[in-house]
């Protein structure tokens, strides 16, 4: 119960704790090595900072990322089992190395089928934020109010939302849902830029990479506890692929049923778990973060993202009851979005990768499995002009680089020349090459 709570902290209070540094976080509770597999921990505190007085919230614009899930790819399973399994019948394993490819048979036979599904605790995780969602803001769910949720096609993201809106209906049952996962809000929902996507790895950025990647790699004394012969596995391991294999089934597990019983950190020292989490940590900033080293530039593909929250947003300000919008994603769009938008200083530009996480910028802070950003928005009146946001990140108030009405809360009319800066100073970018 107080890891539980301390990684509630963590996400509540990334500016706050910025002394603690990220290896410590990591021992305290290892499951934050997981980067994007980090299974969602809920808001550290239930209660918001009250708004100006005479404001009351009437509108909710959310865009989330689907619960936890299954690895992807058969392959994540497999290739770390069948090279375990082809030791064992050699008789290279060692009696820890049996255990291990014991535990692995069990991860992959529970996914088997389900690859890349959400697991019934992402499912649990979308049906708790709906329902705080509910409970914070009862107003604007009262009544008739109208929900309209959308998702991408992929169906963990399509039952995310299923999940979500069942739980809406069951706390009141008179709620108008519109729910849709189309090919059509794809551009927007789940942008991929093929021209942003060949700037990730420039030379610059790849040797930099490379170079820290080296630093970090530690695999040596994993493989001597897994294998009873030297030469065994480095002629017939890659050592360094299996490796980040186990890594990552290990980082899965919190996000399974298997959770409860089974684990695979014990393959790790403290400090090889940490430098698997570096090495991850550094990769996610330079391809969908604001990294100097690709020109900073990865974090504009969420344009049509960020320009359709406004749209939508301007135009139910323009109802009376606009209710919610809710929309149900992934981590490769929301990482981008929060940098774009610099929340919480998550925008930052690093170029000395070994300074990136105690410079603040830690993944594990931005996209756990069912990450959310909501923007909560407040007025007086129906027509009133000066209409109040705040932010949430991962259900938490979270900081802009505006100028603030109160604390959390800014003025729309700012946030809107913000990103329309931002997303003009991009197109001249464009323009220019």
């Amino acid at each position: 119960m107080k890891n539980i709570i301390f990684v509630a902290v963590l996400f509540c209070f990334p500016i706050s704790i910025a002394a603690q540094t990220s290896r410590r976080e990591i021992l305290l509770n290892k499951n934050l090595s997981g980067n994007n597999y980090v299974a969602y921990p809920g808001p550290a505190n239930q209660k918001l900072t009250p708004a100006p007085k005479g404001y009351v919230p009437f509108y909710i614009s959310h865009y989330g990322r689907h619960g936890s899930r299954y690895l992807i790819n058969v392959n994540d399973y497999n290739r770390p089992f069948v090279a375990l399994r082809r030791a064992e019948q050699q008789g290279k394993l060692t009696r820890f190395g049996k255990d291990v490819l014991r535990r692995v048979a069990l991860f992959r036979e529970e996914a088997r089928g389900r690859e890349g599904e959400l697991t019934e605790l992402g499912a649990r995780q979308h049906k708790d934020i709906a329902r705080r969602m509910y409970e914070r803001f009862p107003g604007i769910f009262a009544g008739r109010a109208v929900v309209d949720a959308k998702s991408t096609v992929v169906i963990r993201c399509i039952l995310s939302m299923e999940n979500a809106l069942q739980q809406l209906l069951v706390l009141n049952s008179r709620l108008q849902i519109k729910h849709d996962a189309s090919r059509h809000d794809m551009y927007y929902m789940n942008y991929r830029d093929a021209h942003l996507d060949s700037l990730k790895m420039t030379p610059t950025a790849k040797e930099a990479f490379a170079a820290f990647s080296a630093r970090h790699a530690r695999c040596d004394s994993l493989m001597r506890k897994l294998f009873n012969d030297e030469r065994y596995w480095r002629d017939s391991i890659n050592a360094l692929q299996l490796n980040d294999q186990l890594y990552h089934l290990a980082c899965n597990v919190q996000s399974t049923e298997l959770r409860h019983s089974e684990t695979l950190y014990d393959l790790f020292t403290d400090e090889e778990l940490y430098d698997c989490w570096l090495r991850k940590n550094a990769w996610w900033y330079i391809n969908y973060g604001p990294s100097p080293l690709n020109g900073g530039l990865q974090v504009y593909s969420q344009r049509f993202l960020i320009r359709r929250i406004i749209e939508e947003a301007d135009s139910c300000i323009a109802l009376e009851r606009p209710g919610v919008t809710l929309r149900y994603g992934h981590d490769t769009m929301m990482m981008p979005l929060v940098c774009l938008l610099d929340v919480n200083g998550f925008g930052k530009q690093i170029t000395d990768l070994e300074k990136l996480a105690e410079g603040g910028w830690r993944n594990y802070r931005i996209y756990p499995m069912a990450c959310n950003l909501q923007f909560v928005f407040y007025r007086r009146m129906r027509g009133e002009k000066d209409v109040l946001f705040k932010v949430l990140l991962n259900e938490n108030e979270a900081m802009l680089p505006l100028p603030v009405v109160a604390k959390a809360y800014y003025h729309w009319t700012d946030f809107k020349a913000y990103v329309f800066e931002k997303l003009k100073r991009y197109a001249g970018h464009l323009q220019g090459n």
